[in-house]
């Protein structure tokens, strides 16, 4: 069934910032408030419509800015609340909105709510988190915590645990209580009223926490499980998100694209029904998450291309009649995809567009992640040492201490570690990539001498440009936006392609996924309004090739 109920964000293209290693206007090493206004003209050059703009909250920086210290001001290192709210007011002349992260499970521990609630026991903000005396001398339970080791924290001064399903330095909210709930809400209040346009809601499935606390089944001779089955999308969740929805999404009409892991595809219009769900889209992880085995820390997990297309093609259909999909192939929490899911040597061009056109007019909003414009890759760090991540540093503590092998605790990082989406954006041939004239927060990948902004503007065949084709496109063409969704060749290995049809519109998005030439079994129908080479051999797709069609 086609959708007709327009709203803008459905015809919007999201760019997601990373603000650390977007772009340093100071110096320091480190991105900053001052560097996304700087960079404000590219993205409007781009043909963007809305920024997603990471924590840029004052925050010790344990998780990057996901450790929240105070929700009402701004992390010095990136500025002031000044140069935020010029942000909102220079993006918005440029008719580009800002969404912002909304962190709502876990705070810092140096918040001043988790302050006095672990100031003592009889502390009226004792319940606004979660504690728990110990059992037989251990943690009150035998959860693992999603960053490695015990979800556990062992408080000296109360001789209590508190949970953290993070970071030891990200205590997990009390949702449960309802004055907890009324100050998230009133929080988003307030930074709506200061004019962003919504939000992009971070790990919200883990907010409901099973409240027998349950000792978990462990695999093999590992102490701890992973705590997922007992705090992840639990049941009693919707209550929660109803009740957000209620006192603060629907009155105020805001954006919202949940990072919502855990959630199985059969309750997926609990989540983004369009009447009666809760957000706009969701985020979901199946194809980006292909490669680890569920529910086991750091196992490599073989994947072949049908699994990649189905892991995307049925949140489509689950989706075609009510709901909607936030589509992405990287973030800051993932590699880089042509990394990943193309070939980042002699096709790095060729496949980077291929994977563009395939994902990015599928049904729902499109999201780019800083960087992805241009193709930027993984980098391979040959040392623990270069690494940032807190979850890639614990991985790699716990993994030895388990008698991994070295080699392949490095092998699985370079695979999965979020440091390769947080390497500095690649801005030109410069020293440091045109990102900082100090030293970088984490190393720039050495190959910004040819990867990089400045030569992708000039090559009028570049992937950037392939990337402002797709935006037009998709503007100018309802049937991209608002048509239907029909996957073919859905058992191939080496081809991908969908059809989308409104009215008596037909597009059709064909890609080899290979580094070599494919005979189609029929013709291209239509005619190619777009690809990502300069010719076509009809009946033939070169290696990597992308077409899309326009049926006459």
């Amino acid at each position: 069934m086609e959708n007709r109920d327009r709203n803008w964000w459905k015809e919007s293209v999201v760019y997601q910032i990373y603000p650390r290693s977007f772009q340093d206007s100071g110096g320091d090493g480190i991105g900053d408030l001052r560097g996304i206004i700087n960079r404000l003209g590219y993205l409007s050059d781009l043909g963007i419509d809305v920024i997603w703009v990471c924590p840029v909250y004052d925050s010790p920086n344990d998780d990057n800015g996901y450790d929240i210290r105070d929700f009402y001001k701004m992390q010095a290192e990136y500025g002031t609340m000044e140069d935020m709210l010029e942000l909102i007011a220079k993006a918005e002349a440029l008719g580009i909105r800002i969404i912002m992260d909304l962190v709502a499970n876990h705070t810092s521990d140096e918040h001043a709510w988790f302050v006095e609630s672990r100031s003592s026991k009889d502390n009226p903000k004792r319940d606004w988190y979660i504690w728990k005396p110990g059992s037989g001398g251990e943690e009150p339970t035998n959860w693992e915590s999603n960053f490695g080791g015990s979800a556990w924290e062992y408080d000296e001064n109360t001789q209590e645990y508190y949970l953290h399903c993070f970071s030891r330095k990200q205590p997990d909210l009390n949702w449960e209580n309802p004055e907890v709930r009324r100050n998230i809400f009133s929080m988003m209040e307030w930074w709506i009223d200061k004019g962003i346009a919504g939000f992009r809601i971070d790990a919200i499935t883990f907010i409901k926490k099973n409240q027998q606390f349950p000792q978990l089944k462990t695999e093999g001779s590992r102490r701890y499980a992973p705590l997922a089955e007992a705090s992840l999308n639990q049941p009693g969740i919707l209550d929660f998100l109803h009740e957000m929805k209620r006192e603060v999404l629907e009155p105020r009409n805001v954006m919202t694209v949940a990072e919502a892991p855990g959630v199985p595809i059969e309750q997926i219009h609990d989540y983004v029904d369009e009447q009666s769900g809760v957000f706009n889209m969701i985020f979901q992880f199946d194809h980006v998450d292909l490669d680890v085995k569920p529910m086991a820390r750091g196992i490599y997990h073989p994947w072949k291309l049908t699994d990649f297309k189905h892991a995307l093609s049925k949140w489509q259909r689950e989706t075609a009649n009510k709901g909607w999909m936030a589509l992405f192939m990287e973030n800051h929490d993932h590699v880089r995809s042509v990394s990943k899911f193309g070939c980042d040597g002699p096709f790095r061009e060729e496949s980077a567009k291929m994977l563009a056109a395939y994902y990015f007019l599928m049904r729902g909003t499109p999201f780019i992640y800083q960087g992805q414009e241009i193709g930027m890759t993984n980098h391979y760090f040959t040392s623990i040492e270069e690494y940032r991540d807190i979850e890639s540093i614990n991985f790699h503590s716990y993994e030895t201490v388990l008698g991994r092998p070295e080699v392949g605790i490095m092998e699985h990082l370079a695979k999965r570690s979020r440091d390769q989406g947080r390497m500095p954006m690649q801005w030109s041939p410069e020293p440091m990539a045109g990102f900082t004239s100090g030293v970088p927060w984490l190393s720039v990948n050495p190959n910004y001498s040819s990867i990089n902004v400045e030569q992708s503007l000039r090559d009028d065949n570049s992937i950037l440009h392939f990337y402002r084709k797709l935006i037009r496109l998709r503007r100018e063409n309802k049937a991209l936006i608002y048509g239907g969704y029909r996957e073919i060749y859905t058992d191939s290995e080496e081809l991908g392609g969908y059809v989308r049809a409104l009215g008596n519109e037909e597009w059709t998005v064909l890609c080899n996924f290979t580094d070599r030439s494919i005979t189609l079994a029929e013709p291209v129908a239509g005619s190619i309004i777009l690809s990502n080479l300069k010719e076509h051999n009809n009946g033939m797709l070169k290696p990597y090739e992308s077409l899309i069609c326009k049926a006459e």
